[in-house]
């Protein structure tokens, strides 16, 4: 019997999940789904035809009952909207979020998890994956069936198909860059999905809630695309120079509508706000237009954004990695060049 076991090929020997419910940890803000929560359902709905999708939102307040309003009208493959209401999700902070998942999971029995594979992702999946005694997979870049998926590795150089043979839930973060979702969802308020609430009663509180506490959030207000979301990108690198200098590349950006970057260097120089890092270790972008300004390109920084549709790069240096990845190289100097694009440039419509 044994012999015949091991004649059978991979395949047969692991078979997927019998059946389909996938939990969506949903990020929101102002009343409404961030972008990258919508891309995880898209995701969601790779897995499988006949999976059911239940988001699950958690917060306090109006601005938690105009998401979960969006949420129920967000996407045609949403089922059931799964609302934690309490002063505990005010802010998202991994303890008593991956309490909340470790409860909701044990009452749904779902056969995955999933979340975009941001800060709000990353804080929270290791943390519920522990509780869960569960492996996560993470950054999945393509998904093949309900338990193959394709990722990054070696900073993008490589990529690795990992099939889960693990036990229930397969937890998931996904990259958002990679799921798209379609720019003019159709009106879906006629095919809401159901708003439940999630029992709170036997969320107990343990030692590892409290241990973390929210300070402040510190955002700059801008009338920019979000830079995650941005069509057009435009960033500067330690050829920038200053923090000064980098109003150049602002005054780009706005002309021509587009949302700033940074490479990590200039982050760690103090020219911007590390919220605007591209890269491994910051956020992960793929706009239609990628334009880099004094930017060398460091393979951390080229795994945040190589899947851009088009990459323009101008740098003094002409033995610069970032021109073996570009789409369009120039050899200049960066405060030659933006002047003349100031010039010539249309304004944005």
């Amino acid at each position: 019997m044994l012999s015949s076991f091991r004649n059978l090929s991979i395949t047969a020997r692991i078979t997927p999940f019998r059946s389909l419910s996938t939990l969506v940890l949903v990020e929101h803000e102002g009343g409404l789904i961030k972008t990258s929560s919508l891309s995880a359902v898209e995701a969601a709905k790779s897995l499988g035809e006949d999976n059911s999708i239940s988001l699950l939102l958690a917060g306090s307040g109006h601005s938690l009952k105009e998401a979960v309003s969006h949420a129920a009208s967000s996407h045609p493959s949403v089922s059931q909207v799964l609302i934690a209401d309490s002063d505990k999700f005010t802010y998202a902070l991994a303890e008593p979020w991956a309490k909340l998942v470790n409860l909701v999971q044990q009452s749904g029995g779902y056969s995955h998890i999933i979340a975009a594979s941001g800060s709000f992702g990353k804080n929270i999946l290791p943390r519920a994956a522990a509780l869960l005694d569960i492996s996560p997979i993470t950054d999945v870049t393509k998904i093949s069936g309900s338990n193959l998926f394709l990722r990054p590795i070696y900073a993008g150089n490589a990529l690795s198909t990992v099939r889960y043979t693990g036990s229930s839930p397969c937890m998931l973060s996904i990259r958002a860059t990679s799921f798209p979702v379609a720019s003019e969802p159709p009106d879906l308020k006629s095919n809401a999905a159901s708003i439940d609430q999630v029992d709170l009663s036997t969320l107990d509180e343990d030692d590892s809630v409290g241990k973390s506490t929210y300070v402040k959030l510190s955002s700059q207000i801008s009338e920019r695309p979000d830079l995650g979301n941005a069509r057009i990108v435009v960033t500067g690198g330690r050829g920038v120079k200053s923090a000064d200098n980098f109003k150049v590349i602002d005054k780009l950006a706005e002309k021509i509508g587009a949302a700033v970057g940074a490479t990590r260097a200039a982050v760690d120089a103090g020219f911007v706000p590390n919220d605007l890092q591209v890269g491994q270790t910051g956020k992960i972008v793929a706009p239609e237009l990628y334009m880099a300004f004094g930017v060398s390109g460091a393979i951390q920084h080229i795994a945040g954004m190589r899947d851009s549709k088009v990459i323009v790069a101008i740098n003094k240096d002409a033995d610069a990695p970032i021109f073996q990845v570009a789409d369009y190289g120039l050899v200049g100097d960066l405060f030659d060049v933006i002047p003349e694009l100031l010039e010539k440039l249309p304004e944005k419509k």
